[in-house]
């Protein structure tokens, strides 16, 4: 799993493994969280969003179990 940059506010790294639906994301400040049963469509989409944090916030955050690293 290699780490992408994103651009965002809050959000600084993301990155995905297809083997565990794992979707870990950097903050800005080096929080690490694993959010887990991410469907890779998510994260393609979290990829491609305008606004990472946005999308983030919409999609991800409150609909998936997570966890801090």
């Amino acid at each position: 799993m290699e780490w992408i940059s994103v651009v965002s506010t809050n959000l600084s790294r993301i990155r995905y493994d297809k083997n565990t639906n794992t979707l870990e994301i950097e903050f800005h400040g080096g929080r690490v969280y694993q959010y887990f049963d991410v469907p890779i469509q998510v994260f393609e989409e979290l990829k491609i969003a305008d606004s990472h944090g946005k999308y983030f916030n919409q999609q991800i955050k409150g609909h998936y179990r997570y966890a801090r690293v």
